[in-house]
């Protein structure tokens, strides 16, 4: 798998990461075989969450690896915090308290990233930047991020938090694309010309925060995939045609369609099924053409203007 550095940092990923939202469901035989699988897939970056399974899949992950081949020291953990029952919390005691107790679930000494999970509208950046700081000082998180925020969300964290923020993760899919459509719909009357984001992706590259796409399979936000999904029958044929001139599944040539974009996006697939694990790391492997690119956008109902 083709390699990437994350933001500003010294971290260097594989271009495909594994989300653990759904391990709070497996077996301790069956983690095991999904690490294993991802590791030599390429996948050496693992996302997770304090909320996933309610702590859950950091648990049971913690005892998959422990039991597993891969060592902690060849993987990056990342978790995100911020999401209580009913309300967001970025604050310094939360921020702190949820770090902790990740560390004790994952049974590791550090976090090697941090993400603030979605945007708290009630954030005093100045606690986050304690926080940060003293995560940073004693060693518990390496790293740091944000995860569905807009540009001025950002630099409002930057003007107080001192580390980097080198990753901000945001949905994106061949079917939920308003972060590119917007750029290709300038000056325009049309629904796609309408700017939701602050313009995230140029904001992204200009500012070397790595984007990681999460939910790359689903429509809506979480109604479900769109592979195989006869309601996006024109998407789903224009997938499967490129999907057998490259040899590799309809699956993978949607995450290869995210990561032809030279804004060197990270995927974030969600999938605990190892032969499939294995089928979309494939796609790491090969590139698209402009044309082919462009044909996937416009299948997805996409008018170029």
């Amino acid at each position: 798998m083709r390699k990437l550095t994350l933001g500003n940092s010294n971290l260097e990923a594989g271009d495909i990461s594994l989300g653990c939202m759904r391990m709070a469901g497996l077996s301790l035989e069956k983690a095991t075989e999904v690490i294993e699988t991802s590791f030599a897939s390429g996948i050496d970056l693992f996302d997770h969450a304090d909320i996933y399974g309610g702590g859950k899949s950091e648990d049971v992950f913690a005892q998959a690896l422990k039991q597993s081949s891969v060592r902690r020291e060849d993987i990056i953990l990342q978790s995100k915090c911020g999401i209580r029952d009913g309300f967001f919390d970025f604050s310094k005691k939360h921020i702190m308290t949820s770090v902790e107790d990740s560390l004790k679930r994952l049974q590791t000494d550090h976090l090697d990233i941090l993400l603030l999970h979605r945007p708290d509208a009630l954030v005093e950046p100045e606690e986050v930047a304690e926080a940060f700081s003293e995560l940073k000082t004693s060693g518990k998180v390496r790293h740091f991020g944000v995860s569905n925020h807009h540009p001025l969300q950002v630099d409002l964290l930057k003007k107080y938090v001192t580390e980097e923020l080198i990753i901000n993760q945001l949905q994106l899919s061949l079917v939920h694309t308003p972060m590119i459509d917007a750029g290709l719909n300038v000056n325009m009357f049309n629904e796609a010309a309408v700017v939701r984001d602050s313009h995230l992706l140029e904001y992204s590259r200009l500012h070397h925060m790595t984007v990681q796409a999460w939910s790359p399979f689903q429509h809506g936000m979480i109604e479900g995939v769109f592979i195989g999904n006869t309601d996006y029958p024109k998407v789903n044929a224009k997938l499967e045609e490129v999907a057998e001139k490259k040899g590799i599944t309809s699956s993978a040539v949607a995450i290869a369609w995210i990561l032809r974009h030279p804004g060197r996006m990270q995927p974030v697939i969600g999938s605990m099924n190892p032969d499939r694990i294995q089928q979309i790391c494939q796609a790491s492997n090969i590139t698209l053409s402009r044309e082919e690119w462009y044909e996937l956008y416009r299948s997805a109902g996409n008018e170029l203007p």
